[in-house]
């Protein structure tokens, strides 16, 4: 296989070795004709921070007369388009600390000021990808392991993003927030950014006096499709692969400070329609708090009362076509921040084609506590986390308790997820609990163990085995998997085993389909063509098996696929699929009865994404073939015009028109969503949903005011319409105060 897509890759691309170079017009354009660097084998950068000599006010403009003593850093060096060659604009990064916080400043020249790209205002930049905008940003690592990392990306206008990576980039965790102070200006010579970090915000160990962190610093300009970073990486390396980045030296005498933070909230909410307790409308007022503590230099405690969700985004409506559950992401920040700390399942790994992901198997999902099925919230009593390192293991732990309703009894939910991080690879077990507090004892116990590995520089394995232990269980509890990867600079090769017991049931995980093997293979391929419009192209082909646990053939598929990433950053997919399904038991599709029986099934799909940066985007999928003995027709296009960064409009359209032996019907999804931004303090949403299969119109709009570091003011009106039967099945208005304390 790999000598066949090899001879194919010659013929278009030339020889193999030849795949790393450029053209001279390529050459000359990116770096002014100074010869690239190996990214994969450059020595990685030092830099060092100086004391600031005099107090520093972040005001965006780097006039204190402390930042010309800082030593700049001035080397960048493309990712893409061209990765290896200089940044083709120029940036100067000066970083100072005193007792208080580190100072990070940067001068982001740019040819061209008014053509930089800019979303959006609002913190986190909801619903949009960092790379679409114009980006300074920032990892550390304070703990130098080379593994994990705190992340700052701001835009010319002052949003930003904060987040923490785990295990060299496998997790990101962007509902961590931290006290920072970042302020920028837009110039005629391009933009400055001035950031303070205070020490109270970062986790590191003060024991040291002098202390070395990972580091590194991206500049990503959007118009050219260019991210340049300090320590220079691959394209398909993110600034948060902390395994090839810069050391900070420099630091002495840090002092963390208590690392306490305490958080009240306080609500008001107005309750009705036809779903409310009793069919009434209802008022009520609640309170809460939420506590922070640094347990540790590398614990971290956390802690809920009466906690509530009110201001999470609403669930995306979706059309189920399958005849397996939907999985739906966790939304809440309590259950989202710190999650990596407690993934074992069906992981994916950053530039690998794994054929499967935690959608698929995960053995925690938090959404399992505290919601039904359907996703109505079931009320919180309270919880606690600690989470962190503790010698050479990370640890997570969680307990949350929940208030019995009509519908279910109080239960208790514990976690314990134990890691061991070796040289870039991990083992560990996990342990949870899920049992009744009252009513009739019932109880639900997960076991599992998992080992993740690098191997040979570009060689990954993922593995795992699991138990369930359940009042009411029977039947095969058992799971495992194997998978092994390879990733280099052209090749794609993955393969796996799983095998998943007809009575392994996670009473706080989630299983898309129990009682099978599953076999899967594939081979692809990542050359970057000789040509100015391309960046990369990606012909491929997978397979898959399933199998029931006697052996017979329950599914087989088997793809043949092409990707192509433009320059300009917009991206082209095709991919045509054989399937073959038995079934052994009837179910429904959209009303629709699908029989006993044997299916065979071929389906084309095609989609082009847009660059996201330009002003009006564009992302439109075509799909159509076999399906469950008749024929399926999809199509969906999602829509975005930023007509200013202080307002964007999203619309989305799905649409099914499916024709079974049994019947036929069309199935819609419907959303719209309205951004407005009055600064980077003050923003607001309206976000309307309609799905035809239900008959029902979603409703969400939500009022958000920062007043202080990470204090807000929510007003959110929430409403669920039956427009068949003309009733409102759910509306809740709710305004939330929250105040953040630290100490």
């Amino acid at each position: 296989m790999k000598l066949l897509v090899g001879g194919a890759l010659v013929a278009l691309c030339g020889p193999l070795p030849a795949l790393a170079q450029e053209t001279i017009r390529e050459r000359d354009t990116a770096g002014g004709g100074a010869l690239p660097v190996n990214v994969e084998t450059a020595p990685r950068p030092f830099a060092e921070a100086v004391v600031a000599g005099a107090r520093i006010q972040v005001d965006g403009r780097l006039d204190e007369s402390a930042w010309s003593a800082a030593r700049p850093i001035t080397e960048f060096i493309q990712s893409q388009p061209h990765p290896g060659y200089p940044a083709t604009e120029r940036t100067v990064v000066r970083i100072l600390y005193d007792e208080r916080a580190l100072y990070i400043g940067a001068l982001c020249y740019d040819s061209d000021p008014s053509a930089l790209t800019v979303l959006s205002l609002e913190q986190d930049f909801p619903g949009q990808s960092t790379r679409d905008s114009d980006i300074f940003g920032v990892t550390l690592d304070p703990f130098l392991d080379r593994r994990n990392s705190f992340m700052f990306l701001v835009n010319p206008r002052g949003a930003y993003r904060d987040g923490q990576t785990f295990n060299d980039s496998r997790q990101e965790d962007f509902a961590w927030r931290a006290v920072v102070d970042i302020k920028t200006t837009v110039h005629d010579s391009g933009w400055t950014v001035e950031m303070a970090i205070p020490w109270t915000s970062l986790r590191f160990d003060g024991t040291h006096d002098e202390q070395q962190w990972g580091m590194n610093l991206l500049r990503r300009i959007r118009r050219k499709n260019e991210d340049a970073l300090w320590a220079p990486v691959d394209r398909r390396d993110p600034v948060h692969r902390m395994s090839r980045a810069g050391t900070l030296t420099g630091l002495r005498h840090l002092r963390r400070g208590r690392n306490l933070t305490v958080k009240p909230f306080v609500l008001g909410s107005s309750v009705s329609g036809q779903n409310a307790p009793g069919g009434a409308a209802q008022s009520k007022a609640d309170a809460g708090v939420d506590l922070k503590y640094g347990l540790t230099p590398g614990l971290t405690l956390d802690l809920t009362y009466r906690t509530d969700f009110s201001q999470a985004d609403v669930d995306q409506e979706r059309v189920n076509l399958t005849r397996f559950p939907l999985f739906f992401p966790e939304q809440r920040d309590f259950f989202v921040e710190n999650s990596g700390s407690f993934l074992l399942g069906n992981v994916t790994e950053r530039n690998y084609r794994t054929g499967s992901s935690l959608r698929d198997f995960t053995l925690f999902h938090s959404r399992r506590i505290g919601l039904t099925a359907d996703g109505r919230p079931i009320p919180l009593l309270g919880g606690a986390r600690i989470t962190g390192r503790i010698g050479g293991m990370e640890l997570g732990l969680l307990d949350v308790q929940t208030r019995g309703t009509d519908a279910v009894p109080a239960e208790n939910f514990g976690v314990v997820r134990l890691r061991r991080n070796l040289a870039g690879s991990d083992v560990g077990l996990m342990v949870i609990n899920r049992e009744a507090t009252e009513g009739a004892p019932a109880y639900n116990r997960t076991f599992g163990a998992d080992a993740n590995l690098r191997l040979l520089g570009h060689m990954i394995v993922n593995s795992y085995v699991a138990g369930t232990a359940a009042s009411d269980g029977r039947g095969d509890q058992r799971a495992a998997r194997l998978a092994v990867g390879w990733r280099d600079r052209v090749w794609d090769l993955t393969a796996f085993v799983n095998h998943i017991g007809d009575g392994f049931d996670p009473g706080v995980g989630f299983v898309r389909r129990a009682g099978v093997r599953h076999l899967y293979a594939t081979a692809g391929a990542h050359p970057r063509p000789r040509l100015s419009f391309l960046q990369e192209i990606n012909p491929y082909v997978e397979g898959s098996a399933v199998t029931d646990l006697s052996g017979v053939l329950q599914t087989r598929e088997g793809a043949l696929g092409f990707g192509a990433q433009f320059r300009d950053g917009s991206v082209l997919s095709t991919e045509l699929v054989d399937r073959f399904e038995r079934i052994e038991a009837p179910f429904a599709v959209g009303g629709v009865g699908v029989p006993v029986g044997d299916y065979a099934m071929r389906e084309a799909r095609v989609s082009y994404e847009s660059n996201r940066g330009r002003a009006l985007g564009a992302e439109l999928s075509v799909s159509g073939g076999d399906f469950w003995g008749g024929q399926r027709r999809s199509v969906s296009a999602d829509v975005s015009w930023r007509a200013h960064y202080r307002l964007t409009i999203e619309a989305a359209a799905a649409h099914d028109d499916v024709e079974l032996p049994g019947g036929a019907f069309t199935a819609d999804v419907l959303r719209g969503r309205v951004r407005v931004a009055s600064s980077t303090r003050l923003f607001g949403s309206a976000f309307v949903q309609y799905n035809s299969q239900t008959e029902q119109l979603v409703t969400n709009v939500r009022l958000n005011w920062i007043y202080a570091p990470l204090s807000d003011v929510f007003l959110v009106l929430s409403e669920r319409r039956d427009l068949a039967a003309g009733v409102v099945l759910d509306r809740a208005v709710t305004v939330k105060a929250t105040r953040l304390f630290a100490f």
